[in-house]
């Protein structure tokens, strides 16, 4: 039999299975619904088309809606993020289609794009929405039966809005980005750890003593200045957001303009979500030896192409690393290729943080199956409820208990009455 997808090597798969077993140890949320799912199947007959980071905790995931009686097909959301042994089991021993290998160049990764287009998908998972801005951009018949789908991150969740505001969003889409037990946890703890972790496994560098600029000061960025902060690092913020400016000052941290960060900074962590926040007026004021990669989604937050042409020479250092000296013979190293730096070179956040994440990814799957015909082609929240019942799981599966209103308590609150 044909196994289906497009992966590096089915031999890796054995490995695969040992790891994507191991990240199911610490995912005890999605472990209740998949048994919830293998008993209801909920997704049933439901095609489903996922562009994710292919990796062991979003393999849990496709086993999860598998259970849930989903058909799916999942391809990457990053040419740099997939861990090939993953993909290779996920179709040898799961039989779910996986197109993704890392390091695919730009026609590959498009090519497998439109495989995961081609499954004529009745809901979408997204981590940047390419697959939804592939979909608006490609025949009209290929968006028929799309019940709805769910996006991931940050960015996608910006370029979905902006679909929506230009009334081109072609379906329905829940921003699980947008969901507490998400973005509180995922972001800022996830982010946090993972890219410091990159950073190490690219540089084995030492924080301790340097000075790290963190461009962002959103849930993703205030979880790296923490744990930059945290390993000794003395830590500079820069931000267009005056809000999130003061919050960094009072949380104790230096704010300045990037303009001035470029000359003093050692590690420069892009988290903004945006295009061309390190460009060639800051490379120029950087000193010798500046180490520079990008946590936000898309590589477009380092300027590489202006980068390129100032600089008289370039070359690969280490896995990871690329060395361009400009011409006053300062060297900018960049890791990654400019690339998420957490999934380039290290594995991405840990499964317990996805845990939740990926639990919000399945809820809102089935939410979509059933209630999709009560929804316009809008950006909506995750329901609270599910919020809430994820939230409560998580506690659960920690051991931890909280406390409940009383009929007393719950009065109060209801009350308009009551004063000093």
């Amino acid at each position: 039999m044909k196994l289906a997808g497009d992966v590096k090597d089915l031999k890796l798969a054995d490995m695969g299975r040992k790891r994507i077993e191991w990240a199911e140890r610490e995912m005890p949320v999605l472990r209740q619904i998949k048994e919830r799912f293998a008993k209801e199947k909920p997704l049933r007959n439901i095609r489903m088309s996922c562009c994710l980071h292919i990796t062991t905790e979003t393999a849990n995931l496709a086993i999860t809606l598998k259970a849930g009686g989903a058909e799916s097909v999942f391809c990457a959301s990053n040419p740099l993020s997939t861990q090939d042994d993953v993909a290779a089991s996920l179709v040898k021993h799961h039989g779910i289609p996986t197109f993704s290998i890392k390091g695919e160049d730009n026609k590959t990764y498009y090519k497998h794009l439109q495989a995961a287009i081609n499954h004529r998908p009745h809901i979408t998972m997204d981590d940047g929405a390419d697959l939804v801005s592939t979909l608006h951009k490609g025949p009209a018949e290929f968006k028929e039966g799309i019940l709805g789908g769910s996006e991931e991150t940050t960015t996608g969740v910006i370029r979905l809005r902006a679909m929506e505001k230009d009334g081109v969003l072609p379906y329905p889409i829940i921003s699980v980005n947008d969901a507490l037990t998400k973005h509180l946890f995922d972001n800022r703890y996830g982010t946090g750890q993972s890219t410091i972790d990159g950073v190490l496994r690219a540089t084995n560098l030492l924080l301790a003593g340097k000075r790290v600029v963190i461009a962002g000061y959103g849930w993703c960025g205030r979880g790296v200045a923490s744990r930059a902060k945290g390993l000794g690092a003395l830590v500079i913020v820069t931000e267009v957001d005056p809000l999130k400016a003061i919050e960094a000052a009072m949380d104790g941290f230096e704010v300045m303009a990037m303009e001035d960060a470029a000359a003093v900074g050692d590690l420069f962590i892009t988290l903004t979500g945006n295009t061309s926040i390190l460009r060639m007026e800051h490379f120029r004021k950087m000193k010798d030896g500046a180490i520079l990669c990008n946590s936000g989604h898309f590589n477009v937050e380092i300027d590489l192409e202006g980068l390129s042409k100032i600089a008289k020479s370039k070359r690969d250092l280490r896995d990871f690393v690329e060395e361009y000296t400009l011409p006053n013979n300062h060297r900018i190293c960049i890791l990654g290729e400019g690339r998420l730096i957490n999934l380039t070179s290290a594995e991405g956040h840990p499964a317990s943080v996805m845990d939740m994440s990926f639990a919000n990814q399945a809820l809102t799957a089935e939410y979509l199956a059933k209630h999709s015909k009560e929804l316009d082609n809008k950006v909506y929240p995750v329901p609270e409820d599910i919020d809430k019942e994820i939230a409560r799981l998580k506690l659960k599966s920690m051991g931890i208990s909280i406390d409940v209103l009383t009929p007393q308590q719950e009065k109060y609150l209801a009350s308009w009455q009551e004063g000093t």
